[in-house]
């Protein structure tokens, strides 16, 4: 996870079955969103399901995202609670633009903007972080790393078992 993914750069049908695969393990992890190395794959590409401050729901994925930088002038940061499906159980608050653009394409490769505000904002730049090789706890202080990894191993069992239990509803 502490590294860059490779940049897509065949765009078909693997791809497609790709992305379908990780909307439906990003659903039975319960999260907001999912990037390609979060299962394994090293590419740049990730998923979400996220509403914005004002309750509207977006979903989708990008394919080699690249965030927008904000200009400072312009930015706005909003201190807020923040989780990640490869630190499960752990949340903390970190500091985030409040606006975020993010640059690239969709699973057939045409171009794609995706601008979001609020929590969906938080969940685009959460996302990228990961294709660029971070997790959120890289952008906190060491005594919150280290929260957040005490938060994670007291709640594993608990997210384990909420993770098996959607999973053998899908089944069922």
């Amino acid at each position: 996870m502490h590294k860059p993914c490779r940049d897509v750069t065949e765009f078909g049908p693997d791809l497609a079955a790709l992305i379908a695969d990780m909307f439906l393990t990003m659903y039975i992890a319960d999260g907001a969103g999912l990037a390609a190395n979060q299962v394994g794959v090293d590419l740049r590409v990730f998923v979400y399901d996220c509403p914005d401050d004002d309750g509207v729901r977006h979903v989708g994925h990008i394919v080699n995202p690249v965030l927008d930088p904000v200009d400072a002038s312009r930015r706005r940061l909003l201190d807020d609670a923040e989780g990640c499906l490869s630190v499960p159980g752990a949340t903390l608050h970190v500091p985030r633009p409040d606006r975020a653009v993010v640059r690239g394409f969709d699973r057939d490769g045409e171009p794609l903007v995706i601008e979001g505000t609020g929590y969906f904002a938080r969940c685009l730049a959460h996302e990228a972080d990961h294709c660029d090789g971070r997790l959120y706890p890289d952008r906190l202080s060491a005594r919150e790393r280290k929260a957040a990894l005490r938060q994670t191993a007291d709640r594993r069992d608990e997210v384990l078992a909420r993770r098996a239990a959607d999973i053998a509803a899908l089944n069922a």
